[in-house]
């Protein structure tokens, strides 16, 4: 007769476990924050390439979800000059400069990367 007494629980375990899966989730984001960096750099259009250069991210992890955060530095009287170039703007003479959507097709390729990854995540393991 074989007898086994365990004590405790796997309460270190699946922390263990849970970190790993955790630096995964963040490694992986990192990655497509990195790539979405340098898809809107080059995407912005170029007239000193302060705004190109001014792209940056951050990961925020909230409550078990992920979110990938772009931003750009870049501003002229406290004005985001991205985002004047992606929506347009009124010009000092009383005209207007027409916007250009270069954001959302920059990180179209992301999206789509991520999307992609996490459908093979989830039925492949």
């Amino acid at each position: 007769m074989l007898t086994v007494e365990v004590k405790g629980d796997f309460s270190k375990t699946r922390r263990f476990f849970k970190n790993a899966l955790n630096n995964r989730i963040l490694n992986s984001l990192d990655a497509y924050g990195r790539s979405g960096v340098v898809a809107l750099a080059s995407a912005t259009p170029v007239a000193t390439g302060l705004t190109a250069q001014s792209w940056s991210y951050t990961i925020v992890a909230q409550n078990g979800s992920y979110r990938i955060n772009w931003f750009n530095s870049h501003l002229e009287d406290g004005v985001s000059v991205a985002i004047l170039l992606q929506y347009g703007h009124g010009t000092r003479n009383g005209g207007y400069v027409q916007g250009r959507d270069y954001i959302n097709p920059a990180l179209k390729p992301i999206f789509d990367k991520i999307a992609n990854d996490a459908w093979k995540a989830v039925t492949t393991g």
